[in-house]
């Protein structure tokens, strides 16, 4: 705890660091969008599933997503409430635990829903079956991650759904967006109501998926309140379910990092960091993109001319483990800290231990400027990896 500056000072390990009042501000606005268009919002752990503040959550929204027996158990035990799960594919050693703690499980073919809906059911008499679709259509640029790209294993087509449908199944799961605006999903609204809306008199809900990040700053909430409302007004009878993950962590914390060496080879200056991007932010490396850096600009992958310009160097043995360049307004020393930010969705989920390389700590930032260190990591927990 103590007294936190613009540079974050007296942290000098590295440190995901979470800001409550930038978490509040985006859960409020979530709630809001979902009392005002009538439509639920939940939780996909995918992007972000930090358990210990799942208070937090509790005192905005009632439900979350889930993809695995992990996350599901996640749901039922840490969040406090049965999970809405999809899975690309069940197993039967895991099948009657995942129903146990699911409200909801979507099934991606009709041969895993007849494989597996009487077990679940059985488990759970309770639980509602969905299936996912597959809208042939998705404005996600980056093949790595769009669900609707040619040969994609997700969802059926229209082409391939009976006139009637199995008997139990209540829902459809459709999801082709990723961090997306409410202008790309009025276009695939229509592609999924075309293919798609002659079976929705035989629905109750139906789940439009993640990837609406309504919480950016550009993001048109009026639109996407509006067209949720008008889809309600022309199914009135469907419950419509969203489940965005980086619309929760977007923008709510940075990781601190400290420069451990800068190197220099072929004109090339290299700031050496305590954190590695393959372990501690693999999307930079997978998408790529280029973090928000306070007090530098990106120079997107060119090694720019210039003064105080450095290339970012993991910490790991990987080749590849770094990103250019930067340009930083001053010159940088061994010590100091690097906030990277908006390093909360899609990082602490995605971590990994390569290498044993020390993981950063996971703290809080309250309201009132304390800071709460949630989980500090040691060496054990990499042993206990390989147990």
């Amino acid at each position: 705890m103590g007294d936190f500056s613009q540079d974050f000072h007296n942290i000098q390990r590295p440190t995901y660091l979470l800001e409550e009042a930038l978490l509040r501000r985006n859960l409020s606005l979530i709630k809001d969008v979902s009392e005002e268009s009538g439509v639920e919002i939940i939780l996909a752990f995918k992007a972000y599933a930090l358990w210990k503040t799942f208070p937090i959550f509790r005192e905005y929204i009632n439900a979350t997503t889930a993809s695995s027996l992990s996350e599901a158990l996640l749901a039922y035990e840490k969040f406090g409430a049965p999970a809405h799960t999809y899975s690309p594919a069940y197993t039967d050693y895991e099948i009657n635990e995942i129903a146990r703690c699911s409200s909801h499980l979507t099934f991606n073919s009709l041969a895993q829903y007849e494989r597996f809906h009487t077990v679940a059911k059985k488990e759970n008499p309770d639980i509602s079956f969905g299936i996912r679709v597959n809208p042939e259509y998705s404005e996600v640029e980056t093949l790595l991650y769009n669900p609707c790209a040619p040969g994609t294993r997700f969802g059926v087509r229209n082409t391939l759904l009976p006139e009637q449908l199995p008997e139990g199944i209540e829902g459809f799961h459709c999801h082709c967006h990723c961090e997306s605006g409410s202008e790309v999903f009025e276009r695939s609204l229509k592609h999924i109501e075309e293919k798609f809306s002659k079976w929705f008199p035989q629905l109750k809900w139906i789940n439009f998926g993640g990837g609406h990040l309504m919480t950016r700053k550009d993001y048109d909430i009026p639109r996407l309140i509006k067209l949720l409302k008008d889809f309600r007004s022309r199914y009135p009878w469907l419950k419509v379910i969203l489940e965005p993950g980086s619309a929760f962590g977007w923008q709510t914390g940075p990781l601190v990092a400290q420069v451990v060496d800068i190197v220099e080879d072929s004109g090339i200056r290299t700031a050496i960091l305590n954190v590695s991007f393959t372990c501690h932010m693999p999307d930079c490396l997978e998408m790529p993109y280029w973090p928000t850096i306070r007090g530098a600009k990106t120079n997107e992958g060119v090694y720019a001319e210039g003064q105080n310009v450095y290339r970012l160097g993991g910490n790991s043995c990987l080749s590849g483990d770094w990103m250019e360049s930067w340009t930083f307004d001053h010159e940088l020393q061994i010590g100091e800290n690097i906030i990277l930010e908006d390093m909360l969705h899609y990082t602490t989920v995605k971590t990994n231990m390569f290498n044993g390389i020390s993981h950063p700590d996971i703290a809080l930032l309250h309201c009132d400027g304390t800071v709460e260190t949630l989980r500090q990591f040691t060496p054990q927990d990499y042993f206990q990896r390989m147990d």
